[in-house]
């Protein structure tokens, strides 16, 4: 220390002679550093403990109990180990952590890649799954695995169209449309064996000579409920005389009433005539009610309970009179539209 004092007075005289100043002016600015330094000591100190982790207090680690024997059952939950981010302050605050992944009873425990015995594993399904996936029939997932194979091959050729991938595609889609074609044919046979089942038996037949005797005993009976509707029913025929497609329809309806005794009642919206119809009614507003406004117009009406119901609109057939009168007739197509019938007060 002695040694240390004097080389700093020999130091403080050689400044002196070289500056040319006084003793107590070297004096002054040794205090004034003096008191910088210790203002700044503080900051300086907090700043070199913050850079420098291991001057800080280590953070506590407790030394683990020794482990209990096995026959003796621990109540206490097990310490993590690891400690908390927030009490590692080192570290800062600039970083991810992941946080633990808590078990949960329906997380499915990870797959083995094989057994013991060198099976592969099976994906453990609930109890409420088991039934079901006991019964799947195996065809199901075979369908569904080639459906899958068949429309990923294609997305693939799609996707790259080399030779390879197409070729793959095409083979694949081959098989596929034999099997169609073998259940087609299959079907096909199935149907001849079993007549309910056959689509040319129920219904409209495809042969030429049965269908013409279906048409013709469809006429027969369409023919007996237009004669039977003949005993209360009419049909109101709305026309205009100078409307030349009335003037065509004119005689095929007048044929049809003579045919099959079912009255038609003719109703001018002008008050003109017809050559077939010299005397009609004129219309007293019905035209209105019935919402008319293109001619010619057929409806059939029954005036005992005042109900009328709209056969067709424009030039129509014999046939087609026929067949709509005696359908819309019916008490399934009453049932089926009954937004087109109307009940109003006949003259």
């Amino acid at each position: 220390m002695r040694r240390l004092a004097f080389a700093c007075l020999r130091r403080l005289t050689r400044l002196t002679r070289l500056t040319r100043l006084s003793w107590l002016s070297w004096l002054s600015w040794l205090g004034c550093l003096g008191c910088v330094s210790l203002l700044a000591g503080p900051f300086c100190m907090r700043a070199a403990l913050a850079q420098a982790p291991v001057l800080r207090d280590p953070v506590r680690v407790e030394t683990p109990a020794p482990r209990k024997a096995a026959s003796a059952p621990s109540a206490e939950r097990p310490r993590d180990a690891r400690v908390a981010y927030w009490a590692d302050g080192w570290r800062g605050w600039h970083f991810y952590e992941d946080p633990d992944l808590e078990a949960s009873p329906d997380r499915q425990a990870p797959l083995r890649s094989k057994h013991d015995d060198g099976t592969p594993p099976r994906r453990a399904t609930s109890p409420a799954q088991a039934p079901a996936a006991a019964e799947r029939a195996p065809e199901l997932v075979e369908f569904e695995q080639l459906q899958r194979t068949l429309q990923d091959l294609r997305h693939i050729a799609i996707m790259r169209p080399t030779e390879v991938n197409v070729r793959r595609y095409m083979a694949l889609e081959a098989s596929v449309v034999a099997r169609a074609s073998h259940f087609a044919d299959v079907a096909q046979r199935v149907a001849w064996a079993t007549p309910e089942l056959d689509p040319t038996v129920q219904g409209r037949p495809v042969n030429a000579k049965a269908l013409e005797v279906f048409e013709q005993r469809q006429r027969d009976d369409r023919s007996s409920t237009v004669d039977a509707l003949g005993r209360d029913h009419v049909l109101l025929f709305f026309f205009r005389s100078d409307c030349p497609y009335c003037h065509a329809f004119a005689p095929t309806l007048r044929g049809f009433e003579e045919r099959h005794d079912l009255q038609v009642v003719p109703v001018s919206l002008d008050g003109g005539p017809l050559p077939n119809y010299p005397s009609p009614r004129r219309d007293n507003g019905i035209a209105s009610a019935l919402k008319v406004t293109q001619v010619p117009a057929v409806f059939l009406a029954q005036p005992f309970n005042a109900t009328i119901t709209p056969i067709g609109f424009g030039v129509l057939s014999e046939s087609q009179l026929l067949e709509r009168i005696a359908t819309v007739s019916t008490p399934e197509s009453q049932a089926m539209l009954p937004g087109a019938m109307r009940r109003l007060a006949l003259p």
